[in-house]
């Protein structure tokens, strides 16, 4: 088992929250308050997981500049008020900010036994495979 210290315990719980808000801000049709709530508690949730300094390297790389620029400017873009804007702009970055991690995810995700065997389904095998592989996310 994994030992997480207090602050990482705390991290998880705003970060789970925060994805949480903010399914249920789509949920609710693109709630502002919802979706800023669980933006807040998103990105202080993994500060707190990973730390402030490996957060903000891992942000702000040069080669991650337009991937973080897409996300925190979707971020300010559903504090200021247009969510779906907003929305639409963090999904671009998270995904150009995680690219690299779908290989893995999608590697255990396939040896999960229920769960692996709805990604075998055909229409959806071939759109794993190609989120499985890290050079088509571009």
């Amino acid at each position: 088992m994994i030992s997480l210290t207090d602050s990482q315990k705390i991290g998880m719980g705003l970060t789970g929250f925060g994805v949480f808000f903010l399914f249920f801000g789509m949920m609710l049709f693109f709630d502002k308050a919802l979706l800023a709530i669980g933006n807040i508690l998103f990105v202080s949730g993994l500060s707190f997981v990973i730390g402030l300094e490996r957060t903000f390297r891992f942000f702000f790389q040069k080669h991650k500049v337009k991937a973080t620029s897409f996300f925190l400017g979707g971020v300010f873009v559903v504090l200021i008020g247009w969510p779906i804007i907003g929305v639409v702009l963090e999904i671009y970055g998270f995904f150009l900010l995680f690219r690299g991690f779908f290989p893995v995810a999608v590697g255990f995700i396939r040896r999960v036994p229920v769960l692996g065997s709805l990604l075998s389904l055909p229409g959806i095998r071939t759109l794993v495979d190609k989120i499985g592989e890290s050079n088509t996310m571009v």
